[in-house]
């Protein structure tokens, strides 16, 4: 039927307690929930909205006009091409005309720059304003995940932060999945993204300190050093990969 409705569907994983804010926020931008699966760590959220009609006609006038152009911009970079051609050979034969029959003494070879750009500034709430904000935000989900994310993917943070919950990764019994909050609060913080490290082992965290633990878990505090990786706006996750973790 003409008039039958057709909708795009979306799935959505969330950490258990953020369900309500993601599907806030999807109601926002039309979406209906239509399905909520809980499971031990992530909640699953399926919804839908109406698809756009999609405006053909616009579209194709624009595809009409864009290729008149093209047509255009090439002919005139072809007679463009044979006039710059013609002026080439006249400039090169009258500066032929100009040369000196004395061989030139050679230019001498310019000398590097002494100084060199030095290595990107580890990022911390001392020196970055906005990572400072990020790490006081409320809620997972928010943009300022996706802005920072975007804006120094590679580079290195630091702050101090604790265990907010650890899991193994799938069936391994010594490979886990961490999440990291700003503070001490452990499994009670309740600001701050929703940072990740996944599929590592206890090696991989590069515990440092005076005392380093033989096992970490929930609530350990330690001052966390780690490369920005990705921000899953649909997860409200933000991955990191760690460099080292300095127990405090």
């Amino acid at each position: 039927m003409a008039d039958e409705i057709k909708y795009e569907y979306k799935t959505v994983r969330t950490v258990r307690g953020t369900d309500g804010l993601v599907i806030s926020k999807m109601q926002k931008e039309g979406w209906e929930l239509v399905e909520q699966a809980q499971g031990t760590l992530r909640s699953t959220l399926d919804f839908r909205r109406p698809k756009k009609p999609q405006p053909w006609l616009l579209i194709g006038s624009a595809a009409a006009v864009l290729l008149i152009l093209a047509i255009v911009i090439g002919a005139a970079s072809a007679l463009g091409d044979g006039d710059g051609k013609k002026d080439e050979s006249d400039k090169s034969r009258a500066a032929a005309s100009e040369m000196p029959s004395a061989t030139p003494t050679p230019a001498p070879t310019p000398t590097p720059s002494a100084a060199e750009p030095a290595a990107a500034e580890m990022i911390t709430t001392e020196n970055n304003p906005e990572f400072a904000a990020l790490l006081k935000t409320a809620d997972t989900c928010d943009e300022a995940n996706l802005d920072f994310a975007t804006r120094y993917e590679g580079q290195t943070v630091a702050f101090n932060g604790s265990i907010t919950h650890m899991a193994p990764h799938g069936d391994y019994e010594t490979r886990y999945d961490f999440l990291l909050g700003p503070g001490d609060d452990g499994p009670q913080t309740t600001v701050g993204p929703a940072f990740k490290y996944e599929d590592v082992n206890v090696f991989d965290l590069k515990l440092t300190g005076k005392e380093i633990p033989a096992t970490v878990g929930e609530g350990d505090t330690f001052r966390f050093v780690a490369e920005v990786g990705e921000f899953n706006a649909d997860q409200c996750l933000f991955f990191l990969d760690p460099v080292s973790t300095e127990v405090r």
